[in-house]
This record gives structure tokens, sequence and C-alpha cells, in this order.
């Protein structure tokens, strides 16, 4: 199965999750696949893993990459490129926005607002079974709910991304797809595709699951790596 994903599209989740390494890799896939592709970093939480450090690696791809002037590349304010608002009243292809993690980061969707209120959203999840508070689906309903409550928008798909570190097996990878499928059944919102690292691929039963499966390669690195 593959990824059909087109349009404007949030990427959010709880700390932890792996957003930023899904958005990254959705990027790098989708553009692969001959699409065009942009993507935002809105990430003004997390100090350390953000799409603007692979900024290089995603321009030579031809990926669009949208951030703030450098001189505030690393900053940890608030601030927004003007070419954001830009973009999604024109978006690419496919418009990926890289949203901060937990209902704190995605404050700043609000922000863009009046230009989002113009167009088709998609919003989705990454969900990670492994961090605490999405270990169950109540825990992930609820982080959902502060998500929607604090972006102004709503959820309109759910990823799962099992991930241990180097420590991941594809009994975890379907640990994590049996906990998003309830998830799903339970709010009614779409699974949008799983992922799993490159090393696993080979590894895993696809008659398992039934939406598609995103290799992920690790594209970011430790801060004291």
């Amino acid at each position: 199965m593959q990824i059909h994903i087109k349009g404007l599209l949030v990427i959010t989740g709880n700390y932890g999750s792996g957003k930023t390494e899904t958005a990254l890799n959705l990027a790098f896939n989708r553009k692969e696949a001959g699409i065009d592709v942009a993507i935002a970093d809105l990430d003004l939480v997390n100090p350390y893993f953000r799409t603007r450090e692979i900024r290089k690696s995603l321009g030579e791809a031809g990926v669009k990459v949208i951030l703030p002037e450098e001189k505030y590349m690393h900053a940890d304010l608030p601030i927004l490129a003007p070419e954001v608002a830009g973009i999604i009243r024109q978006p690419s292809e496919l418009l990926i926005l890289d949203a901060g993690g937990d209902d704190v980061g995605v404050t700043v969707l609000a922000a863009l607002g009046d230009a989002l209120s113009r167009q088709t959203v998609n919003m989705i999840q990454v969900i990670n079974p492994f961090r605490p508070f999405t270990d169950n689906v109540e825990g992930c309903l609820k982080i959902m709910r502060e998500i929607e409550q604090r972006s102004k928008l709503k959820m309109t798909g759910l990823v799962s991304n099992s991930n241990m570190m180097e420590h991941t097996s594809p009994d975890d990878i379907y640990r994590g797809y049996e906990l998003i499928c309830k998830v799903s059944q339970q709010s009614g919102i779409r699974i949008e595709f799983i992922t799993a690292d490159t090393r696993l691929i080979p590894m895993l039963d696809m008659n398992r699951f039934e939406c598609p499966v995103l290799p992920i390669k690790r594209r970011l690195a430790f801060p004291w790596n």
C-alpha cells in the first residue's frame, strides 16, 4: 500500500513521539515519489530535534524548507517566518507543518488561524506507545483533545511510530499497530500510516497491516552525539 497524502498537513504529537522524524521521512518519501514537497519548521518549543537541523539535506533532495531568518535560527523564541503564512495561502502539492509537541507546542498554529482558515487542513497525531501518556487509548485521546483545543484544529489522521530506538523489534511495531487501531475505533479517525525503521522492514509481516508503512531512517542526531 502506498501513502497518498497531499495538501496542507500538520504533524503533531506529544514529546518524544517522533513526530519530527516522521515529518522528515515523509517529506523525503513523498519527494522521491515525484510529489512537490515543502516543509515548515514550527517547532518553537524543543531546542534539539528540529527540522532546521537537516535543512541542507532537504534542500539537496528538492524539498523546500521554510525556516526563521538565519539570525534567529537557534533562538528558543516564538519566531515565525512571514513566509509560513504566505506558503499556506499558496501551498505546494504537499506542505508539511512540523508543529511543536503536546498542546503547548501547537499553540503557534492558532496564530496562523487566518491563513489556515482559508485552506483544507489535515492534522495527524503521531503516537509512540512506548512514551508516557500514550501507552493506552485513554492517554492518546486525552492528548488529542488537548492538541485540538490549543491549535483550534481538528485531528484528521493517526500515525503509529512504535520506537524504542535501536531496541525496537517487529513485535513492538505490531503492538503499536494494535493500539492505534483501538484509538482509531474509539475516535473515528482514520489511520494514515505506521512507521518502521528500515532495518525492520524485511522482518515484518505486511499482511498484518491494513494501512501503508513508512520506512524510517534516522535523520536527526542527539545533541550530545
